[in-house]
């Protein structure tokens, strides 16, 4: 929906037509889980109804409800929930949502591990893995005693300067978390040097020589996406995504539903997206305006990656989790990053959701 967030604004969300993402993630984590021939030894204790209960009743798990939520259910439930799970001495806690439901999680958890199976739009915090499938495979192997947990920080921003495109991050706690290299979610950083902003110079130069071809142009959340902006002239929505052709604005913090009406008029569409700091997500945090169904109409070979050269030496790899495994693979492979004025590196772009098979 373009609201950056539902922090106080879920009947507006619903009033735009929007629906909870957070039931389709926890089923596919549950049913990846479900897998392990383990699995069928694990107790949950959860909330009721669409907290937990529905969704572990119809995949057959064993579950006890030990929190009864009404069934619009808000972030008072979730911290109640907590409380209760904790004192009936659980070895972890499982959420879906984003950082303010990490937030409330946190505040009522204690000392006992959490972990965050990603569902929001913003997942800026270290607590999440990057797809449910992973957070499936770290479960899975901490029941198992195969894996420590490192302590992490919660983070979140303030949804109002959000939309008004300001990030403000603040740390609001820390917390342990199951930890296994590449499947748990690195905290977003921000990169600041001299250096970093000449290569966004040269990245917006170059790509202000080719968006000159008539095409509509969507551009994707970010400081380098903004720069491109700064360079033509057009103020963008810095945590938002705008879209731009022939040099002028022609979308300004535009909407899922927007751009699929844009595809409808436009003959030809590029979308460009820069990584998140260290976690090297282009699709699916932050910028989920640019859906699957958006992607598959301007077509998958229509995406521009830019970075510094600087972010992406510190990642191992690009990832991608819009929650359409297929397109995900399909975007996966060896992938051109512009980096500089005609300048381009090559990184291997991968599925969030695939790292994890591997891995197991």
């Amino acid at each position: 929906m373009g609201l950056k967030g539902t922090d106080g604004l879920s009947q507006e969300a619903a009033s735009r037509g929007a629906r909870p993402v957070a039931p389709k993630r926890a089923r596919s984590f549950l049913e990846v889980l479900a897998l392990d021939p383990e699995a069928g030894k694990l107790l949950f204790l959860t909330a009721s109804g669409r907290m937990g209960e529905e969704i572990l009743k119809d995949l057959g798990f064993r579950y006890q409800v030990v929190y009864h939520s009404p069934e619009h259910s808000e972030a008072h439930d979730t911290r109640l929930a907590c409380g209760e799970l904790r004192q009936q001495g659980i070895e972890l806690i499982l959420f879906c949502g984003g950082d303010g439901t990490a937030r409330d999680v946190a505040s009522s958890a204690g000392d006992i591990p959490v972990l965050g199976i990603p569902a929001g739009v913003k997942m800026h915090s270290g607590v999440f893995a990057i797809s449910p499938q992973a957070a499936a495979e770290l479960t899975m192997a901490y029941a198992k005693g195969e894996l420590k947990t490192r302590e992490t920080e919660i983070v979140d921003v303030d949804e109002e300067l959000y939309r008004q495109g300001e990030l403000q991050t603040r740390l609001y706690a820390t917390a342990r978390t199951p930890y296994k290299p590449v499947l748990v979610q690195e905290r977003k950083r921000l990169y600041s040097s001299s250096n970093e902003e000449e290569f966004k110079d040269q990245i917006a130069l170059f790509a202000k020589e080719f968006m000159r071809d008539g095409s509509a142009y969507i551009l994707g959340a970010g400081t380098t996406t903004a720069r491109i902006a700064e360079l033509l002239g057009v103020k963008k929505t810095l945590l938002g995504v705008d879209v731009v052709q022939d040099g002028k604005l022609v979308l300004k913090d535009a909407s899922e539903k927007d751009l699929l009406n844009l595809l409808d008029k436009v003959d030809r569409a590029m979308i460009i997206v820069s990584p998140i700091g260290a976690q090297g997500f282009i699709l699916g945090r932050g910028s989920q305006q640019i859906s699957p169904k958006v992607l598959r109409k301007a077509g998958i070979k229509k995406l521009i990656v830019v970075a510094t050269p600087h972010k992406l030496e510190e990642l191992q790899s690009l990832l991608v989790d819009t929650g359409d495994l297929k397109l995900d693979i399909e975007l996966s492979g060896r992938r051109q990053v512009v980096t500089g004025y005609r300048i381009a590196q090559l990184k291997d772009l991968k599925a969030a959701s695939e790292i994890a098979q591997k891995s197991a």
